[in-house]
């Protein structure tokens, strides 16, 4: 169960109780930019990337290319972990809402390569020319603020 950071129950979604509550994935598919960090131990580098988001399999699809330096960085690390936010910008206090999450982030290869291109491309139509290599990041805990709910509100969510 989600839990928000005075450990008050959150309700999940009530037809896939592995996904989280319907407000962060409507956060998540209203945007399209998300900000990456990876780090080595000695060295960190943060990027934005486009994305492609699978509520299903709570993954963005992302691409790169390997000569990068923050892919450089995630290679030298070895731990396919990756930090990531996608906030809304506003001055407003009280309409300020992000997402923070940590997650694996992979190469994608292998049978269900295709079905990720298209679904990225079909959002990114204009991505065929720039090529690239294609990632899954694949979310492993969030946290969403969201201050419509109330100022400070935070919804939890971690990968069972």
């Amino acid at each position: 169960m989600e839990m928000n950071e005075s450990s008050n129950p959150i309700p999940q979604d009530k037809n896939n109780p592995e996904l989280p509550d319907k407000r962060v994935i409507e956060f998540i598919e209203e945007h399209h930019l998300v900000t990456l960090t990876a780090g080595d131990g000695t060295d960190m580098w943060s990027w934005h990337a486009f994305y492609h988001f699978s509520p299903k399999e709570m993954l963005f699809v992302i691409t790169s290319e390997d000569k990068t330096r923050h892919i450089q960085i995630f290679k030298k690390g070895a731990s396919g972990i990756v930090s990531g936010a996608i906030g809304l910008e506003t001055e407003t206090i009280g309409l300020i809402r992000g997402v923070q999450f940590r997650a694996t982030m992979e190469q994608c290869d292998g049978p269900f390569l295709n079905n990720y291109r298209l679904s990225y491309l079909k959002r990114f139509p204009y991505a065929i020319l720039k090529g690239g290599d294609l990632w899954l990041v694949k979310i492993c805990e969030l946290k969403f603020t969201d201050n419509r709910l109330g100022f400070g509100k935070k919804i939890i969510w971690k990968r069972h």
